[in-house]
């Protein structure tokens, strides 16, 4: 049997439900995998209507932590909300970001340059130029043009998952770079900081080299990777 709900303040009723839903879930009365009160012993039991308790379900269910069942009720599926995957970014240590970036990146590097086509050799030549110039720039300018070059080489890939994960990673990664390029002093000596790299690696793809792409880049996003370990 389940422990009776306290009543609920006036405003707002579907959050307040919510809450109380979410505290009951977490402290293990309706425990993962098991099935909620219905709606009517939820309403009797918050003092609402069984309109807020439909919304304060919806508000759990995007959360992650209950699912209806077609003819079986709401089952309880996590014991506090999922974090979607650009929150996990935004607070995971770049370090880890890079490791997972490197995974990624280099495949789409060697994937690019067996798949690319001429209009993609068109669009990298333009981005790394567009890096190029953004060196007379300042560090947000540089860091964008050097974000829009990795995109176009993971566009040439011709993959859209991988064109997905890197649009989830493109913005963690032009937070944390701004920040790094000025606290490193990348810019200080060379305004094009790693521009030979870059241009290697753009001759790779555009040699249809999988294995010199992949490993050009590879030794590239490590040395930032090494550097954050160190510094």
């Amino acid at each position: 049997m389940t422990t009776p709900l306290p009543p609920l303040r006036p405003s707002p009723l579907a959050q307040q439900a919510a809450e109380r839903i979410e505290q009951q879930i977490r402290t293990a009365v309706w425990p993962v995998g098991g099935r909620l009160p219905g709606e009517v012993a939820l309403a009797k039991e918050l003092g609402v209507g069984r309109s807020t308790v439909r919304e304060a379900l919806r508000t759990l269910a995007a959360a992650g932590m209950v699912q209806s069942r077609q003819g079986s009720g709401v089952f309880v599926t996590a014991d506090r909300p999922v974090e979607d995957w650009p929150a996990r970014l935004r607070r995971a240590e770049l370090v880890h970001v890079y490791e997972v970036r490197t995974m990624v990146e280099v495949q789409a590097s060697r994937l690019a340059a067996l798949r690319r086509t001429e209009a993609d050799l068109v669009a990298v030549e333009a981005a790394l130029a567009a890096r190029q110039a953004a060196g007379e720039g300042d560090d947000a300018a540089f860091v964008d043009a050097d974000i829009a070059l990795h995109t176009a080489i993971v566009a040439a890939a011709h993959n859209p998952v991988l064109d997905d994960l890197f649009a989830q990673f493109a913005p963690v990664l032009r937070e944390h770079l701004v920040a790094l390029v000025g606290v490193f002093e990348l810019r200080a000596m060379d305004r094009n900081h790693g521009y030979a790299a870059h241009a290697e690696l753009v001759r790779a793809v555009r040699e249809g080299d999988a294995e010199r792409a992949g490993r050009v880049l590879a030794a590239e996003l490590e040395a930032t990777r090494a550097r954050l370990l160190t510094d």
